[in-house]
């Protein structure tokens, strides 16, 4: 594609090794890849008509397959997340041991947490999490072993690490900040590793019905 003096060379949608069906235009280049396919990726596929797939899977389908606490109806986003990182259903052994993994990781360092309490009550939701994010890189697994050199065939190791904790981390920092700017400042309890992600979570932010619980779920798998 070409314009203006500047060229642009993009493979358009179809399958690897076959002729592309059209190719993309300046319009759409400019546009954002609007309706262009510009990405080889495996997760997952957002299509504009039927909704998204993960790994394949519709929402309904994941509903079905995905394990589900005990009593429960909707599937744990531990499932979603094993399936997006292996491509495989997992049992619930396994999203059992994920829920113990993310529990286990979960503590915030005392620095993060002085931060958040410090942070004036018109201060964003969304920008207090991005500073928590950020001042949670003194616990990069990945900055250190960078840092010491680790050769970069070794980089994925570490990164995942980092993805593990920021996971295990995240519903922590967001009760935090729901708990000081709507709940006057109070704690947001302890993590308990016999409860599944986002029961904690629901617990840290101070809510026990069953149905919001499920309803947590469901929205923490989709989104």
């Amino acid at each position: 594609v070409s314009g203006r003096g500047v060229t642009v060379d993009m493979v358009g949608g179809g399958t690897p090794g076959s002729p592309s069906p059209r190719s993309p235009t300046l319009f759409q280049v400019y546009g954002g890849m609007r309706g262009m396919k510009g990405l080889i990726y495996e997760t997952s596929v957002l299509d504009p008509d039927e909704g998204i797939r993960f790994r394949g899977y519709s929402i309904p389908e994941c509903q079905k397959k995905l394990p589900k606490a005990a009593g429960g109806e909707e599937p744990l986003p531990e499932g979603l997340f094993w399936l997006l990182v292996t491509g495989d259903i997992p049992t619930q052994e396994q999203v059992s041991w994920l829920s113990k993994e993310w529990a286990r990781r979960a503590a915030l360092p005392s620095h993060v947490v002085t931060m958040l309490d410090n942070f004036p009550t018109n201060l964003h939701p969304m920008s207090q999490l991005s500073a928590a994010v950020t001042a949670l890189n003194s616990e990069s697994k990945f900055a250190r072993a960078y840092a010491e050199g680790i050769h970069r065939a070794k980089y994925w190791e570490f990164v995942y690490e980092d993805a593990m904790d920021l996971i295990a981390k995240l519903p922590c920092v967001a009760a935090k900040i729901y708990r000081n700017l709507y709940r006057e400042g109070s704690g947001i309890g302890a993590i308990d590793p016999n409860l599944d992600w986002s029961h904690n979570f629901t617990n840290m932010l101070g809510y026990s019905d069953p149905q919001f619980i499920e309803l947590m779920r469901l929205y923490l798998t989709i989104h």
